[in-house]
C-alpha cells in the first residue's frame, strides 16, 4: 500500500475537527497538521486527535509543513486568499462551500489551480446522500422521462445564523445552504441555469443582531427548459426538530420522485422538554466510528488523491454555482430576472 495522503487543516472549529477524525480514520489520508488564528484552539484540537503539528498562520504552515493537501474550513469569505495560497504552494485542495463568494475571487482560485496543475474540489456532500443518490440514479436511467421542473428547499433554525456561526452577518444563507442547494440541482439536471429570479426578506434576524437576509425565494430556468423553485432561509423556528429542513421534489413526463430529508421517521426522542430526531443520515457514529454522507464526501476527497481517480465533482461545477449564486443576489436586489452568464466550460 502506497503511503497515505498527508493532510493538513486550516480552520480548527468544530468542523475542521472533524476532518481532522476522519482523516486519521481514513486508510488513504493521516493528519499532519491544524492551523488556527486561534492557536490555542487549534492546540487542543490537535492533542485530542493526535495532530503532530499545530500553527497560527496557514502561511507559516505551507512554508514549514510536509504536507500533500489541505483542507480549508474557515468562513466562506476567507476561502479564496487561503485557497490561492494553498495551490501556489503546489498543495491539493479541499475547500469546504462555497469556492468563493465573488467573481475576481472565484477566478483568481481558478487560475492559480490551473497554473500550479494541483487537484481541487469543494465539499457539497449531498452528491453523496443516498436519496440524493438514488434520485440520479433514477433520472440517468430515464425512469421519469423528460424533467420538466423541480424543488428544493433547505432552510436552516434562527440559532444556525444567531449562535452557531458568529459571522453570519458577514454571509448570507445562499452562501451557506444555497450553494448545496444550487449544486443539487445542477447535477440532478445535468444543466446550468440560464436567468434567474429571486425575492429575498430580511427583518427577522436583524432584530436578533444579525445583519443579514432572512431567506431567498428563487426561481431558476435552466437552458434545457426546465424550471426549478429554491427556497432558502435561516429563520426557521428554534424548536423545530431538526436544525435542517430540506425537501426536494423532481417532476418529468413520465414520473415524480420526492425527498423529504428532513422527517426520516427512522426515529424521535421525547421527553418533557423537547422532541428530538437525532441525524442518523447526515453525520453520526456507529461503535464510535463517524459515518454519514457529510463524512463520505470529506473522506472521498482523500480517497480519490489516493488512488488517482476522478472527483465526483469538478472545481468548474463549483465556479459555476457561485457563479449562478452571484446572480440571485443580483436579482434579489434589483427585483428583476437576470441572466446568467460567463460559466466555464459554455459555449
Amino acid at each position: 500500500m502506497n503511503e497515505r495522503i498527508k493532510m493538513a487543516i486550516v480552520g480548527a472549529g468544530t468542523w475542521g475537527e472533524i476532518h481532522g477524525e476522519l482523516y486519521n480514520s481514513s486508510p488513504f489520508s493521516q493528519c499532519v497538521a491544524i492551523c488556527d488564528t486561534n492557536e490555542a484552539r487549534a492546540a487542543a484540537v490537535a492533542e485530542r486527535l493526535g495532530i503532530p503539528q499545530v500553527y497560527g498562520s496557514h502561511l507559516e504552515m505551507l512554508e514549514r509543513c510536509q504536507c500533500d493537501a489541505v483542507a480549508v474550513v474557515t468562513p466562506d469569505f476567507l476561502h479564496a486568499k487561503i485557497g490561492v495560497d494553498c495551490v501556489n504552494a503546489k498543495k491539493h485542495l479541499l475547500l469546504e462551500k462555497p469556492l468563493a463568494t465573488s467573481q475576481a475571487d472565484t477566478e483568481r482560485l481558478i487560475q492559480a489551480i490551473e497554473a500550479n496543475g494541483v487537484r481541487a474540489m469543494v465539499d457539497f456532500h449531498n452528491r453523496w446522500s443516498p436519496p440524493f443518490q438514488e434520485t440520479r440514479r433514477a433520472v440517468a436511467a430515464g425512469e421519469l422521462g423528460r424533467l420538466v421542473s423541480g424543488y428544493f428547499r433547505l432552510n436552516d433554525t434562527k440559532w444556525v445564523a444567531t449562535d452557531l456561526l458568529p459571522w453570519a452577518a458577514q454571509s448570507s444563507i445562499l452562501w451557506f445552504l444555497g450553494s448545496h442547494s444550487l449544486d443539487a440541482l445542477r447535477w440532478l439536471f445535468n444543466d446550468e441555469a440560464s436567468r434567474v429570479y429571486s425575492v429575498s426578506t430580511s427583518g427577522i434576524l436583524k432584530g436578533l443582531g444579525v445583519d443579514t437576509a432572512d431567506q431567498y425565494l428563487t426561481t431558476i430556468e435552466f437552458r434545457n427548459g426546465c424550471v426549478a423553485q429554491m427556497e432558502n432561509g435561516w429563520i426557521t423556528p428554534n424548536a423545530n426538530p431538526c436544525v435542517n429542513d430540506i425537501k426536494c421534489t423532481l417532476l418529468g413526463d413520465k414520473g415524480m420522485i420526492a425527498i423529504d430529508a428532513s422527517h426520516h421517521n427512522l426515529i424521535q426522542k421525547y421527553t418533557d422538554q423537547s422532541v428530538k430526531v437525532p441525524d442518523v443520515l447526515v453525520s453520526n457514529r456507529v461503535y464510535g466510528q463517524p459515518k454519514g454522507f457529510a463524512y463520505d464526501s470529506i473522506l472521498g476527497f482523500a480517497r480519490c488523491l489516493y488512488t488517482g481517480e476522478e472527483f465526483p465533482l469538478t472545481i468548474y461545477d463549483a465556479a459555476n454555482t457561485t457563479l449562478t449564486l452571484l446572480a440571485i443576489m443580483r436579482s434579489a436586489e434589483t427585483r428583476l430576472p437576470v441572466d446568467v452568464a460567463g460559466l466555464y466550460g459554455q459555449a
